[in-house]
């Protein structure tokens, strides 16, 4: 009998028309966890939702049955486009099993911990932020039967009222984690192998959502670590391409050009792809990249106008993304810039500037990924503009990161079938707990500026096919078949 059933409920499952489009990724985080929980001396049930086998995953029943003959600790991470559906799955499983504790974790439900456990009587626990440690703590502290007020990071209900612990202290060597535990799952049965060489980022962009998670201080794994993991994925799982996740890889040149010197010297023919920032690469930083199997690299551009990268605290200039990007495309096989569209405060003045330079980057041969602004709970440009009250709900459009599967993506619209109809119902009845889903002037801010991404083709006609990759969730793909890129590696 194991301790504790895990349970990802993160997918990339995306429905058109005519077609889905699927990959499934490793779990690092979940299985993170089940590494500390297995080095704790814990059994860890470990199950993938990725990996359901049904003609539709994404009803509460499903996912119910997906989680029968659980231990008596079920813990489920969500990221937040799934956190209505992983909510509404949790109701079903406790109707089923009442006598479970309930966990939920992932950044899904970051900053609406308190107002999750008000309203959902179903969730018994809320983990927050890094989860090794806190995980360890409350099931030491459960089959202990100790009371939950000394395990770091939680929030639960004592007596009818929302306790929050604080929050327990940071992993700073991340290498002591070791590898996630890659033999709770078939590591060649996933089509994209993700990498995180580092946690945190200390940057202030305040309509990010992810550097608020660590507090925005940085912690980062050594290169050996890392190329460890990546020969292990490759012997293993056969994998010849890695995408490392985190978003500030590119902390430096210094690291940058150690790890590119490590990997070099290992003799890994490996290709990988990474997150870059335009203040913190140069020429000489990216030949390293490529010459040792970089053949992507991605810059958060956000805007062409300065004004809004000042106001978005994004810390470069437009005429450094011109240059940094003019640079790139002569030296990657790619490069993506992705945007940030749908600012409340971004006149169409502001807005031109992005499109011209999108339209710009596009010519150099860059691959242009806008993205619909994704108003979260715990990112500052949701806080401190006061959107709360101005959120309007559009059941035809979602920002790119908040599409759930449940709907179908047409051309820069999406639509429900009526069986789904339950769950944007939910969304809507609850636009505190859910604003990613929501926008802020629809007529005068949102619609005007898709309709000029669609008449310059960033998103497709009315009447043009959809384009998979085009929310930039997909591992990216290479412009050409791998084994012809990494035999031409060995033969340099």
């Amino acid at each position: 009998m194991a301790d504790l059933t895990l349970v990802n409920a993160n997918m990339l499952y995306v429905r058109y028309v005519d077609a889905v489009e699927r990959e499934f990724h490793l779990p690092l985080g979940p299985l993170y966890l089940a590494k500390a929980l297995e080095d704790a001396g814990f059994e860890v049930d470990f199950r993938d939702y990725q990996r359901v086998e049904s003609e539709d995953p994404f009803q509460p029943h499903t996912i119910a049955d997906f989680m029968a003959d659980p231990a008596p600790v079920v813990g489920v991470s969500c990221m937040t486009n799934l956190l209505p559906f992983a909510v509404l799955g949790l109701q079903e499983f406790k109707r089923r099993h009442p006598d479970r504790l309930v966990v939920l974790g992932g950044v899904g439900s970051m900053s609406i911990e308190a107002e999750l456990l008000r309203r959902f009587p179903w969730i018994d626990v809320i983990s927050r932020g890094e989860g090794e440690r806190t995980v360890v703590a409350l099931m030491q502290a459960v089959q202990a039967g100790r009371p939950l007020e000394a395990v770091p990071g939680i929030f639960f209900r004592r007596n009818g009222q929302v306790v929050a612990t604080p929050p327990p202290e940071r992993v700073t060597d991340l290498d002591a984690l070791g590898l996630p535990a890659y033999h709770k799952v078939d590591l060649r049965a996933y089509d994209a192998y993700g990498m995180v060489t580092s946690r945190g980022c200390p940057y202030p962009c305040t309509f990010c959502s992810v550097a608020p998670i660590w507090g925005h201080a940085s912690q980062f794994r050594s290169n050996e670590s890392i190329i460890e993991e990546m020969r292990f994925l490759h012997e293993q799982a056969g994998a010849d391409l890695f995408l490392f996740q985190d978003e500030f890889f590119v902390s430096s040149k210094a690291r940058v050009m150690s790890f590119c010197e490590a990997l070099e010297k290992s003799g890994l023919q490996v290709m990988w792809k990474a997150f870059g920032r335009i203040n913190l690469t140069d020429l000489q930083t990216m030949q390293a990249m490529e010459r040792t199997g970089c053949v992507e690299l991605r810059y958060g551009i956000e805007s062409g106008s300065n004004r809004i990268l000042e106001r978005t605290k994004k810390g470069f200039t437009a005429e450094d993304a011109v240059r940094v990007v003019g640079e790139a495309v002569r030296v990657f096989r790619r490069v993506d810039c992705f945007y940030v569209w749908g600012f409340p405060f971004e006149t169409l003045d502001d807005f031109h500037q992005s499109l011209f330079q999108m339209i710009a980057f596009r010519m150099l041969g860059a691959r242009i990924l806008p993205s619909l602004l994704c108003l979260l709970p715990q990112t500052e440009i949701y806080r401190e503009e006061g959107l709360a009250d101005r959120l309007e709900f559009c059941r035809e459009l979602f920002p790119e990161y908040m599409i759930t599967g449940h709907e179908v993506s047409h051309s820069g619209h999406v639509s429900a079938a009526p069986e789904h109809a339950y769950l944007f119902d939910f969304i809507e009845q609850h636009p505190d707990l859910f604003p990613g889903f929501f926008h802020v002037d629809l007529e005068g801010n949102v619609f005007p500026k898709l309709r000029m991404l669609q008449e310059f083709g960033f998103y497709p006609a009315d009447d043009g096919p959809a384009d998979p990759e085009s929310c930039g969730a997909h591992s990216p793909r290479v412009a050409e078949p791998q084994e012809r890129m990494l035999t031409a590696r060995a033969r340099d």
